[in-house]
C-alpha cells in the first residue's frame, strides 16, 4: 500500500472520529448506485471532508482487489501505457510525502488536500491525465477537461513515454501546489 494512503488510513480516526472499518461498516449498510452518493452522504450526514469521503467510499468499494491488483487490471491489454504511468507517477512522488496515491477501477487519483491529478488509460494507445488548474486558460496540449467533467480542469492526453516532458511536469507541479 502506498505510504501516504496508509497515514491517511491511520490518521482517520483522529479526523474523521472512525477507523476504516467502523466507515466501511456505515456503508455496508447503505446501497449507493454512484460512488458521489456515497462520498456526499458522508460529507453531509457524518461531516467528513471530501478526501477522506472518497478514500473510504473507493476502499469500501474494492475491498477485494488491492491497490495494485486495480492498477494492473486498468492497464490489462494496454502494458504499452505501463511506462508512461510510471514515469507520470515518479513526477508526482517527487513533489512530496504529502502525496496520497487511490488506485481505483478505472483510474488513479493523487490527492493532497485535495485531488489535483487523475491517470486514466483511455484507449489501448493513450492516457488521459486530468488536472485540477482553476482558471488556467486551455490552449495546445492543455485541453478543457473533456470525459473528466468537474473532477478535473484540464486534460493531457499522452501516446507515449516521451510526451511527458517539461511541460507535463511543471502543469502537475501547478495543481499539486494549488491543491492545498
Amino acid at each position: 500500500m502506498d505510504k501516504a494512503l496508509q497515514t491517511m488510513i491511520d490518521n482517520m480516526p483522529e479526523k474523521t472520529g472512525r477507523s476504516l472499518n467502523e466507515w466501511k461498516s456505515i456503508l455496508s449498510k447503505k446501497s449507493f448506485p454512484k460512488h458521489t452518493e456515497a462520498v456526499n452522504f458522508l460529507k453531509k450526514e457524518h461531516g467528513v471532508t471530501h478526501g477522506f469521503a472518497n478514500t473510504i467510499v473507493t476502499l469500501s468499494k474494492e475491498e477485494e482487489n488491492s491497490p495494485d491488483d486495480l492498477v494492473a487490471n486498468q492497464y490489462l491489454n494496454k502494458e504499452n501505457l505501463i511506462p508512461v504511468y510510471e514515469k507520470l507517477l515518479a513526477i508526482i512522488r517527487s513533489f512530496g510525502d504529502d502525496v496520497t496515491i487511490v488506485p481505483k477501477k478505472t483510474s488513479v487519483s493523487m490527492i493532497r488536500k485535495r485531488q489535483f491529478a487523475l491517470i486514466k488509460p483511455a484507449t489501448k494507445s493513450r492516457i488521459d491525465l486530468g488536472l485540477k488548474i482553476k482558471d488556467k486558460p486551455t490552449g495546445g496540449r492543455l485541453e478543457a477537461s473533456g470525459p473528466f467533467g468537474s473532477m478535473c480542469t484540464h486534460r493531457v492526453q499522452i501516446t507515449q513515454e516521451k510526451e511527458v516532458d517539461e511541460q507535463v511536469k511543471e502543469w502537475l507541479k501547478e495543481a499539486y501546489d494549488r491543491s492545498v
